[in-house]
């Protein structure tokens, strides 16, 4: 199904990317209803020799859909399949599949869950081959530590489309294959159509135990302080306190790996600091909860309000913190600049960050994120899957944005300036080293290809991929050896 410019579903169709700052004009979107259809319309963009590109959700931050040279999408949204595959005793989920949804089928059919996005309208099939971080990381992993196979559409050497399935199962032939798939990210090897989940430690064949457990409930917390009673002094002991409990609590058999929280420096007009975090600890949680608080906020004697709701988990799920995602989130343009922390941030990144937060010099609405990390997550090795970073303690984004166009340049100006100087000490990017580990391929950034941003001499697929990079290359030679699937920040064969 091509759908064209003059189709009235085409400017629904062009304008679902998250990040509208990215809207391309494709020939045309087709909208397959199955494997074979994505075979089909692969070989006709090949044989048309137009660029095509896959979408799933529509949550790229970067330009990868919207790229003016894409002349086809190939949009999944309409292979929506959850069902238990007896034969490989593994849940299958298609790749149009939203995280929301696979939430609720997984939960209402058998208890199960997946540990995956925050976000329920993300894509399964963008998500989940980038690694995969969320809300329930650290008790459980990133989603991609429970992928057992992948069914992928690929082009060979000779030009002609295919699909081939690639499990973890160490007598398989296109293992590599599989294992590319967990962290190597979207848009590099094919067009993934289907996904196998199943938890690497369970055997047999009994649906109910396939997956985690769903929590039975869930324990969210928010804490709100004003920016205006904040001083340099005390705000650097609560980023301090913050990046020590993290530290501490990072490794996989910490007390609070049901405990995950994201510390929300604002820039200062926007008027609050805020914490929202969650605890799936049932009787214990408002503990851990207050406990953590406790450590967090040890010093900082400034007021704030804090809030304590408990909800069932598919309730939480299809509406995590909707003040994050109230209508309008899906219509900005936005800047999203990420890192992991494997140590806190020093004296002199703590103070950069609060002149960025607290300046006039530049008119943008952004902020700092601080999400805690590792637990389960710090309990595989680095190179069993492709995702590399494997002890770091925070996951960190500068982030900006904007509604008007004519306020890119200020906000641009203001997110990249501020990453620059956070990380200076290491040519304005994260670099792998005893502090900072690369970055995150699901919140991807092209600047950290750009000479004029990275200065550090390591080359962006160093910050992503670390020493798991010649491995995916060797992938890409293997499986797409026309570079048929390629974007701004794609493998390299």
């Amino acid at each position: 199904m091509n759908i064209t410019p003059t189709d009235p579903r085409y400017a629904d169709l062009v304008r679902k990317a998250f990040n509208k700052r990215f809207i391309g004009q494709p020939d045309y979107i087709c909208l397959p209803g199955s494997t074979a259809e994505v075979i089909e319309a692969v070989q006709e963009a090949v044989n048309s020799r137009r660029r095509l590109v896959a979408r799933s959700g529509g949550h790229c931050l970067e330009g990868f859909v919207g790229d003016p040279a894409v002349r086809v999408i190939i949009d999944m949204s309409l292979m929506t399949s959850v069902y238990y595959d007896t034969d490989k005793a593994a849940f299958a989920v298609e790749a149009g599949v939203t995280v929301g949804e696979m939430y609720r089928r997984l939960f209402l059919g058998w208890g199960v869950v997946l540990p995956a996005a925050e976000h329920p309208g993300v894509g399964v099939g963008g998500h989940v081959l980038g690694g995969a971080f969320g809300f329930l990381c650290r008790e459980y992993g990133l989603a991609a530590d429970h992928l057992y196979g992948v069914e992928l559409v690929t082009v060979d050497a000779a030009g002609k489309a295919h699909s081939v399935i690639a499990t973890r199962e160490p007598d398989d032939p296109n293992r590599e294959l599989w294992w590319a798939h967990t962290g190597g990210g979207g848009g590099n090897f094919g067009i993934v159509t289907r996904y196998w989940l199943r938890s690497p430690e369970v055997t047999g064949s009994d649906p109910y135990t396939a997956l985690p457990k769903a929590p039975a409930s869930i324990t969210t917390f928010r804490i709100t302080w004003d920016w205006k009673d904040f001083d340099q002094t005390t705000f650097t002991l609560l980023v301090r306190n913050f990046g020590q409990w993290c530290l501490e609590n990072s490794h996989p058999g910490s007390a609070y790996i049901q405990l995950f929280n994201i510390l929300f420096l604002n820039r200062r007009v926007l008027g609050k600091v805020e914490m929202k975090g969650l605890s799936t600890a049932g009787d214990k949680a408002e503990t851990l909860i207050d406990e953590h608080l406790a450590a967090v906020t040890r010093g900082v004697d400034i007021p704030y309000t804090r809030q304590i709701e408990k909800s069932p988990w598919l309730s939480f799920a299809l509406n995590p913190f909707p003040e994050l995602f109230q209508p309008g989130f899906d219509q900005v343009r936005a800047k999203v600049k990420d890192a992991f922390l494997r140590r806190p941030f020093t004296d002199e990144q703590m103070a950069t960050a609060w002149y960025y937060l607290t300046t006039q010099d530049y008119n943008a609405f952004g902020g700092l994120g601080l999400a805690t990390y590792g637990g389960k997550v710090n309990e595989v090795p680095s190179d069993a899957t492709a995702s590399a970073q494997r002890d770091a303690i925070l996951d960190t984004a500068c982030n900006v944005g904007w509604g008007d166009p004519g306020q890119e340049a200020d906000a641009l100006a203001w997110v990249r300036a501020f990453y620059r100087d956070l990380y200076a000490t290491s040519g304005g990017v994260p670099v792998p080293n005893q502090q900072t580990d690369g970055a995150m391929i699901n919140h991807p950034d092209a600047d950290l290809a750009d000479p004029a941003w990275n200065t550090s001499g390591i080359p962006w697929y160093t910050l992503y991929y670390k020493d798991n990079y010649p491995r995916l290359q060797q992938v890409k030679r293997n499986w797409d050896p026309l570079n048929i699937f390629y974007h701004a920040l794609s493998i390299r064969g």
